[in-house]
């Protein structure tokens, strides 16, 4: 939950990203996972604030796509437009000024066999529009 002077990073990242790479982009994953990849899902791990409008979000992002090829492919993408087209992107909310890789991607397992998953951990700077 956002509190004044901040941004709710995982829904401005969620709409961003949703826009950017056309496939379903989710805080929570769906019941049906399986039935509509391939799903990107964002979740703030942490991070911190300077109390007044600079935010400083860890955000691990997590990757699912029926093949591996697949969740790897769109794993590459999704790094490449945080790293490279996030920097000054604006939203309804926000304004983010940098990005940078915590830790790469790398293949994660997942309990449905069927399903590939890759994940990576991203700082994320932001600060409000206004």
């Amino acid at each position: 939950m956002a509190t004044v002077g901040s941004v709710d990073v995982e829904a401005e990242l969620v709409a961003w990203m949703k826009a950017k790479l056309g496939v379903r982009v989710v805080t929570d994953l769906p019941a049906d996972l399986g039935e509509v990849l391939p799903v990107v899902q964002i979740q703030r791990i942490g991070g911190d604030d300077d109390g007044f409008r600079l935010d400083r979000a860890f955000v691990a992002v997590d990757v699912y796509g029926a093949t591996r090829p697949a969740a790897s492919g769109l794993m590459a993408q999704t790094r490449s437009l945080l790293l490279s087209e996030l920097r000054g992107a604006k939203t309804t909310a926000a304004v983010f000024t940098k990005a940078r890789t915590i830790t790469a991607p790398a293949w994660r397992p997942y309990e449905n066999p069927s399903l590939r998953r890759f994940g990576a951990s991203f700082e994320i700077f932001c600060h409000p529009v206004s």
